[in-house]
């Protein structure tokens, strides 16, 4: 494939699958000289294949065969992203042969690949028309039976994907009575009818190692986001949750202005532009995967320690090059030394400016970050939620940091008071939520997410406990004193040095449930012996952030030999989520209230699975 050239061509929704996974430079070396949109205005190449990778919509089949009609390319690979019905492959059929490209489309595959990989154990269901599948659309108020029947649908889907690329048919356990449970049911099904049928089952091929099917099965546990509203809004104190909450980052970058433009322009003068530019935030990047899950103040030390150190290279090669008689010499220069000197010299150029590229990185990144805690206070607001979430004592007034106009902006003092209010065992008093409305209204606050959590919280009557959100309190973290001085990159005066605790709102799911308070399903397994679980995936119905990825990387650390993947129907952060906690027009009753039909639980199953289950 190397010595070929190819043209990749994709949609939206292929784009976003492949960015996360592929750099220009590692398609370059697949083979793949071009990329192009579907939709856009591409000129014929009649003499290079062309791999396509698209969803199997209405709009993207007509786009192929107009394709196969102008003769765009020598060869088609047709790859979509989920299967494609019968009445369309006839379409395409129809189109080739009306083309005379017949012998041209030269392979039709089903991918089933619907779904987005972030990390290697996190992964979402779309970014593209997220808003279809998101937690307002779920909860709406004038949702019908028939939009939720499609959104389940849409969800399922992607499961299904996901399970058929991992080869592994899942146990599957949920709460009852909401969305994730009428997900569980639909994902049953679909399970169950690809089994069915032994010679087409995508299930029983090569993508099944021996055994995997029997004792070796994940565990799947699907959770709602009604379970937990706190954690989505709660300001975070690690890296990449960080760069999630305060920065425009998605799908494994993060798009940032440059400094150049941010002076204010002369009077009457047009304001200038300001220069946008992308980092990408990859596996790639050992810096990155060393540091994303750790609290900030650690990644500040580490930067400047990481710049530190590149001075001191810096410096020593320059050392090296006077003694040598080489200084301001080029490289032509230099190449012209022994063998080894050279090689030796070039191969630390280039880790050199590899190094430079990623402190540079995440210097400005960082420094971005900071930025944001300083000017809003962020520590503060952390510090303060995590004291709420575990019970602990509070050493200030929850009116005085609302009342505070330093501290925050209008949606972070909102984040705060919706988690006070969460996390009260009772509600507040009219007379303090009167003056506490007052203190928001003043500090700019718009109240419609009170209105909508008042009105959660009587329908779910899911005060949370301690237990939900862990109890330790948060500390000093004295090992980042040395940033707290001047010279440093990073000075973090005024900003408190703090540690975090773990949070096991979602790992919960993992633990055994009693039978009245969840689902338990388990697909086609006629076998008496005991299931080992050695992979979970929790997956969040209704959408999910990373500061949850990063409570399950965790805890999944303390369990030697286990694996746990995070996945989510969407990836938002606080400002995002806020926004989709709309009101119900009225507070009587929620207009869906989940599966209505009985389950069937374990009844084709054997007593001894039924009894697994239950433990």
């Amino acid at each position: 494939c190397s010595n070929l050239h190819l043209v990749l061509i994709y949609d939206r929704f292929g784009q976003d699958i492949i960015s996360p996974l592929l750099s220009v430079k590692e398609l370059r070396d697949m083979g793949i000289t071009l990329h192009l949109l579907l939709h856009s205005d591409r000129d014929p190449i009649p003499d290079v294949p062309a791999v396509y990778f698209v969803m199997p919509t209405e709009e993207n089949i007509d786009r192929i065969c107009q394709d196969l009609r102008n003769q765009l390319y020598e060869s088609y690979y047709l790859n979509f992203i989920s299967a494609i019905s019968r009445s369309k492959l006839e379409d395409i059929a129809s189109a080739a042969l009306a083309a005379n490209a017949v012998s041209q489309v030269t392979k039709v595959y089903d991918q089933y690949l619907n779904f987005i990989t972030l990390e290697d154990d996190m992964f979402i269901l779309c970014h593209q028309n997220k808003e279809l599948i998101s937690y307002h659309a779920i909860n709406r108020a004038d949702i019908q039976d028939t939009d939720m029947e499609a959104i389940m649908d849409t969800i399922v889907d992607s499961l299904f994907c996901f399970f058929v690329t991992l080869g592994a048919v899942p146990i599957i356990r949920c709460p009852r009575g909401n969305a994730a449970e009428m997900v569980a049911v639909k994902l049953d099904k679909k399970l169950r009818e690809n089994l069915r049928d032994a010679r087409n089952s995508l299930f029983t091929g090569d993508n099944m190692a021996a055994g995997q099917f029997s004792f070796q099965r994940p565990l799947f546990v699907l959770a709602d986001r009604n379970v937990d509203m706190a954690t989505p809004l709660h300001h975070t104190w690690t890296y990449q949750a960080l760069i999630h909450d305060v920065l425009d980052f998605h799908l494994n970058r993060v798009m940032m202005e440059e400094g150049a433009g941010a002076e204010p322009s002369p009077s009457g003068a047009r304001p200038k532009k300001k220069n946008r530019k992308s980092y990408d935030l990859t596996a790639a990047d050992k810096f990155w995967q060393k540091h994303k899950g750790s609290p900030f103040p650690e990644v500040a030390e580490s930067v400047q320690e990481e710049l530190d150190t590149y001075r001191a290279q810096e410096d020593e090669v320059k050392r090296l090059k006077s003694i040598m008689g080489l200084e301001g010499e080029d490289e032509g220069a230099i190449s012209m030394l022994s063998d080894n000197t050279a090689k030796l010299t070039s191969a630390f150029s280039a880790r050199a400016v590899g190094e430079e590229r990623l402190i540079d990185l995440h210097t400005n990144v960082a420094t971005a970050v900071l930025d944001h805690i300083k000017s809003r206070k962020l520590d503060v607001y952390f510090e303060y939620e995590e004291k709420l979430m575990s019970k602990s004592t509070l050493d200030k007034s929850l009116l005085d940091i609302i009342s505070d106009p330093d501290a925050g902006t209008p949606e972070d003092k909102m984040r705060l008071f919706l988690i006070f209010y969460i996390t009260g065992q009772q509600p507040p008093s009219e007379s303090d939520l009167d003056q506490y409305k007052k203190a928001l209204l003043d500090a700019g606050c718009d109240l419609s997410p009170l209105n909508y959590i008042k009105q959660w919280k009587a329908f779910t009557k899911m005060a949370a406990t301690p237990a939900n959100y862990g109890n330790s309190g948060v500390k000093p973290m004295g090992l980042f004193s040395r940033v707290m001085n001047t010279g440093s990159q990073f000075v973090m005066e005024g900003v408190k040095n703090l540690v975090l605790k773990q949070h096991v709102s979602l790992t919960l799911f993992i633990c055994p449930y009693p039978e009245n308070q969840a689902y338990n399903m388990d697909v086609n397994v006629g076998s008496s012996l005991r299931l080992v679980v050695f992979q979970a995936i929790v997956f969040v119905v209704g959408g999910g952030n990373y500061i949850e990825y990063q409570n399950l990387v965790d805890y999944a650390k303390s369990k030697q030999g286990k694996k746990v993947i995070y996945g989510c129907s969407e990836l938002f952060n606080a400002a995002q989520f806020i926004k989709q906690v709309r009101p119900r027009p009225s507070a009587s009753q929620p207009s869906w209230k989940g599966p209505s039909h009985s389950l069937p639980l374990t009844s084709d199953l054997s007593p001894q699975l039924a009894q697994l289950g239950q433990k």
